[in-house]
């Protein structure tokens, strides 16, 4: 009924190993230690302690409303792509139609159809729920932001441990501003099954090896280090 052959299975589960894989070599392992979402954290932490032993911290608030605005858009974007890919499922009629036509992979059944799309929602699902959880974050960051104390000789200690706090609830929202950035990059790669299993498979590895690239190899990472590291 699907419609779907081993090879599109196949593909699906090479997608699903990468994205997961993925996920586990930078985050769990210690190779991840060295990517630039990793060395970024570190800034992080360095910012806050920074931001401990200025008087007028406008700039630290400044930062702050530019990451809660970026997090917004890119939630409203997400909110905009799940409404775009619910419009597909009133539209298979016509769309199909299409697909049939193209000169490689086999034309989709109205219910494979039905599945992939579903499938892409999910995935703007997911990163609608990890962008707005981000932004959340960002909020509880700036009001720890707030309590940090005002640095005095008796106060040392309690404002770099507030400002740690609030480093380490940036370092989480950064994360899950960065799993959302992640499920965009694969729903890329995703939209090749509607094409074929083959071009499935292959944007997957360019995806795969173009994040893998921009957090190991890329200038920005370079950049990044401190000269210590280089």
């Amino acid at each position: 009924m699907l419609g779907f052959t081993n090879l599109d299975y196949g593909a699906l589960a090479f997608f699903l190993i990468a994205w997961l894989g993925y996920h586990a070599a930078l985050e769990l392992t210690p190779a991840g230690q060295g990517s630039l979402n990793r060395i970024m954290d570190q800034y992080r932490y360095r910012w806050m302690e920074q931001m401990v032993v200025r008087e007028n911290r406008i700039v630290d608030t400044t930062i702050m409303a530019s990451l809660m605005n970026g997090t917004a858009f890119f939630a409203s974007t997400s909110l905009i792509a799940i409404g775009g890919v619910l419009a597909l499922l009133r539209s298979a009629d016509s769309v199909l139609p299409l697909f049939a036509d193209l000169p490689f992979g086999e034309p989709p059944t109205r219910l494979g159809w039905d599945v992939k799309v579903i499938g892409l929602a999910v995935i703007f699902v997911y990163a609608f729920f990890k962008f707005a959880w981000s932004y959340r974050l960002f909020n509880y960051m700036a009001i720890i932001v707030g309590a940090v104390p005002v640095l005095k000789e008796n106060s040392r200690e309690e404002a770099l441990a507030v400002a740690r706090q609030a480093a380490a609830m940036n370092a989480v929202a950064g994360k899950h501003f960065n799993r959302g950035q992640r499920a965009f990059f694969f729903s890329l790669a995703y939209l090749g099954w509607f094409v074929s299993a083959y071009l499935f498979i292959g944007a997957t590895a360019g995806v795969l090896l173009v994040m893998w690239r921009r957090q190991f190899l890329s200038d920005a990472h370079h950049a990044a280090l401190r000269p210590t590291d280089v």
